[in-house]
């Protein structure tokens, strides 16, 4: 599977980066194929060496094309949308997979993987949606959320609510107005961990609509400090929920979605994510998102 040869103290891994715009940005991932000889703690101490918000592991499946560990480099994660594009687009590029459908298994269950035109698209699941007087019984109102990052409720867009989303992941959803909004986010991450922590939360996905600020269908900011993650540039775990909620409360005949993520950061780090939402019965019933992956480069690790 691998085009370098790991010895038995060593890890080879491949810092990609995932949803790249126009061959530049994106989200730098972690890549480490034939992982089947790693322990959990193996993956853990690679993950945080490398530094890196997320990095994947693959390994052989029974059940599926390819199995994915995710870590973060503090714990190990579900599913990330960045890292299995990264991984996906990297094993196209050495000949690994084909174009066409595959799929990876993951410790949530399996998931769909499509290569189309050099860029990969994951499936995301159906939205399911907790609103903010959901969250009271979990010790969390929406005036701490939104104090959490700075906000006013003169600072939120009008259209919609602030949303808890999971497509397979769970992220609170927020609108702000527009760009200066978006850019003046000042997020106090202690309070964003112990609100993530009780709501089970990966983080917050803060976005605007504002054409003055994109040409795209959303900008985006993503903050997950209960994961290690203060910010990170491109979230397509994220992304997929946002469409959900440009869908079903601001635009509900759009099924294509073009998001950008990392413009506002605070060295800016520009993301693509294409989102495709499955319709029937009137109702979201999947999606696929996805973008292209950039090899950056290679690196050796201790273990």
């Amino acid at each position: 599977m691998s085009n370098t040869t790991q010895n038995e103290h060593a890890v080879s891994a491949n810092i990609v980066s995932g949803f790249v715009s126009n061959g530049e940005g994106g989200n730098p991932a972690g890549v480490v194929l034939e992982a089947d000889r790693l322990s959990e703690d193996q993956m853990l101490n690679v993950a945080a060496k490398l530094g890196l918000s997320e990095t994947a592991f693959v390994s052989a499946s029974e059940t599926e094309g390819f199995k994915l560990d995710f870590f973060t480099p503090t714990r190990r994660i579900a599913h990330c949308g960045h890292a299995t594009i990264a991984t996906f687009s990297y094993m196209a590029e050495q000949g690994l997979v084909g174009e066409g459908t595959t799929s990876k298994e993951t410790v949530d269950g399996p998931r769909s993987i499509s290569i189309k035109d050099g860029m990969a698209f994951m499936e995301q699941l159906a939205p399911k949606y907790r609103f903010p007087s959901q969250w009271v019984s979990e010790g969390v109102k929406l005036d701490e959320v939104l104090f959490s990052l700075g906000l006013a409720t003169d600072d939120l867009d009008e259209k919609v609510s602030p949303v808890l989303v999971n497509t397979g992941n769970s992220f609170i959803v927020i609108g702000v107005k527009n760009g200066e909004a978006l850019q003046s986010l000042t997020p106090n991450f202690n309070l964003i961990e112990q609100i993530s922590e009780k709501l089970d939360l990966i983080g917050y996905y803060v976005f605007t609509t504002d054409s003055n600020a994109t040409d795209k269908d959303a900008t985006t900011r993503m903050f997950a400090p209960r994961y290690g993650i203060e910010e990170e540039s491109a979230t397509g775990m994220a992304a997929g929920p946002l469409a959900c909620v440009l869908h079903d409360f601001l635009d509900g005949d759009k099924t294509e979605f073009q998001i950008e993520q990392g413009k506002f950061m605070h060295v800016p780090s520009v993301s693509s994510i294409h989102v495709d939402l499955s319709i029937n019965d009137n109702k979201i019933s999947g999606l696929m998102a996805g973008g292209k992956g950039k090899m950056l480069k290679h690196v050796v690790i201790d273990i």
